[in-house]
């Protein structure tokens, strides 16, 4: 069970520090970190100009920008190799309509297919580019690590330009030149950038210099027209789970402000058949609704569809992409959910006592999905989950799989107490991949619980979840929501506020969905109005007191604005009951 604690009040000369903003924000900010008004109003009021820092403080940058923009004066090939997932292909759809705001046409895109040919660059792609006559290769969100595959298109003298964000390994490879923050030498102030947003920094870049030097070029591009790719750069920065502080404060703020009037067809009809209302988007729409959509273009095969969704300037085109992925996303629903019966009815026929760590596995499955199908085992059973499949149909021997932790336990650190079994693994504390030779696979669950046991011996401090506020039911109107929404988006670093609602007594309970799978609780305020409170995927069995009409409970929750059917509605999202 979580435990939580009431955050310390803010202390006096906080208060006065902070005295022109509502006593609520003045919490909030100090929650934060943010004690005085300088930085609270860089925060609540982000300023595109003086928020963003100078692309050229990226090391290679000035390398990177004469090399590129050499390749467009020269008509020569230019490879996109991105990744196939919502941050890699928003990516490559900001450098696509950068060259074609330039009436630049020689280029091609290129998004590997996940289960065939997994993440990062590979030879066999490199030399169907090589023979398609491209000369130079822009990576997008990957390629960091890609040091026998960049040395194999050094040997067929194509020049590669890596833009990445992710962690780079003790040898980089030998790329023209390497734009990533993460760099040991590179001084840019922004480390935590997703990789859209380090394509973005190249296009930025590249539009300074063609501003000061190539008029021949700037003539099409309109003074700030590249502030409409934030549809894409914000909409990456939310996907990737990057922290929302710094730049990317910026860039998912002004992000949601071009999404909801993004011009781009794809995007409008995805809106109109998820019943969007594009104008009042918001961030939860793109984690929840258009962010699963992109992914499952990759999952299931296709990912040059979510790219041309995102980059068609066709209607009717859009309109077919819309239906096309959403019908994917409904059959990947489909696939996760024949797995997690097929687990279910495993852990029912199992006799022995559930295990520490539950690890189930079959050649049959997609390696691709087992992330979404562990996140729903490891918060059902509160332990960590390791589900495996194998990848390709080539017989190949190598397995691969997804891990959540579920619980307190770091899988990350239960991967390293266990690392002789894995070929590979990697993620951070919550979750992670993992791969592992087909002689190993049968030890897999006794190592990691070995491992389980032996981190659970060593002292570890559990750390109380932390409430920012007590609330009243009476609190949940619209005056306090308009505290709380200055400052969304919300995201890694900058989560939704928690509030507690104590001795609160349950008025009315129901469950409604298809398949009656999510909870409603109504609550009376004072002035006997109703305060509604729901929880997705979730009937109420899981909470450590039983919840039933007339009981007595405390509430943590977030404050929510819905817009179902363009009806604005305020509630409270459930995060626990206890």
């Amino acid at each position: 069970m979580k435990k939580y604690a009431l955050r310390d009040a803010i202390p006096q000369n906080a208060h006065e520090g902070l005295k022109e903003y509502h006593p609520l924000v003045r919490s909030l900010l100090y929650a934060r970190g943010l004690s005085d008004t300088s930085l609270a109003q860089r925060f609540l009021f982000p300023d595109y100009t003086a928020g963003i820092h100078d692309p050229f403080l990226m090391k290679d940058m000035k390398k990177v920008v004469d090399r590129i923009l050499k390749a467009v004066l020269n008509n020569e090939k230019i490879g996109i190799y991105s990744d196939y997932d919502a941050d890699g292909i928003p990516g490559a759809v900001v450098l696509h309509d950068f060259f074609k705001k330039i009436n630049y046409t020689n280029f091609v895109n290129y998004i590997p297919l996940r289960n065939e040919e997994g993440f990062g660059l590979n030879n066999e792609a490199i030399t169907s580019l090589h023979n398609e006559g491209v000369t130079l290769l822009i990576t997008i969100d990957c390629g960091i690590t890609d040091v026998e595959q960049i040395k194999f298109a050094n040997e067929y003298g194509m020049e590669t330009i890596i833009t990445d964000h992710h962690i780079p390994g003790k040898k980089l490879p030998k790329a023209f030149a390497i734009i990533n923050p993460k760099q040991k030498d590179c001084q840019y102030p922004e480390k935590m950038l997703c990789g859209a947003g380090v394509i973005f920094k190249v296009i930025q870049a590249l539009i300074l210099e063609i501003r000061n030097s190539k008029p021949e070029i700037s003539s099409s591009l309109p003074i700030g027209w590249e502030k409409w790719l934030l549809d894409m750069v914000g909409l990456a920065t939310l996907s990737d789970m990057v922290p929302l502080l710094g730049e990317n404060r910026v860039f998912s703020y002004f992000g949601m402000k071009v999404l909801q009037k993004s011009p781009r067809v794809g995007l409008q009809k995805l809106f109109s058949l998820l019943k969007i209302n594009q104008t009042t988007v918001t961030e939860d729409d793109i984690a929840f609704m258009i962010t699963p959509r992109i992914n499952a273009a990759s999952r299931m095969g296709i990912p040059r569809d979510a790219f041309t969704l995102m980059s068609t300037l066709d209607e009717v085109e859009a309109g077919m992409l819309a239906e096309h992925l959403n019908n994917k996303n409904d059959e990947r629903k489909g696939v996760v959910g024949s797995m997690v019966r097929e687990i279910k009815k495993r852990i029912e026929n199992q006799e022995e006592e559930m295990k520490h760590v539950l690890v189930f596995g079959n050649p049959e499955w997609k390696p691709s999905l087992l992330g979404l199908v562990a996140n729903s085992f490891s918060d059902e059973h509160n332990r960590p989950v390791f589900f495996w499949g194998r990848e390709g149909s080539n017989g190949s021997t190598i397995i691969k799989g997804s891990c959540r932790a579920g619980g307190e336990t770091d899988v990350v650190q239960l991967m390293e107490k266990a690392k002789d079994v894995f070929v590979d693994y990697g993620g951070h504390k919550g979750a992670g991949g993992f791969s592992v030779s087909q002689e190993n696979i049968h030890t897999l669950e006794d190592k990691l619980n070995e491992a389980f046991l032996e981190l659970t011996k060593e002292k570890k401090i559990i750390e109380d979840t932390l409430i920012d506020k007590k609330l009243s039911l009476n609190d949940v109107n619209w005056d306090t929501y308009s505290q709380v929404e200055k400052f969304a988006p919300f995201g890694l670093d900058n989560p939704k506020p928690l509030f507690l609602f104590e001795n609160i007594i349950v008025s009315a309970k129901k469950l409604f969905g298809k398949e009656q799978n999510h909870l409603e609780l109504k609550f009376k305020n004072s002035k006997d109005s109703d305060v509604t409170a729901i929880a997705f995927f979730q009937t109420g069995e899981k909470f450590s007191i039983p919840v039933s009409v007339g009981s007595s409970i405390n509430l943590v929750a977030t404050l929510e604005k819905s817009q179902f059917r363009n009806f604005p509605e305020l509630r409270l999202r459930i995060v626990d009951i206890f």
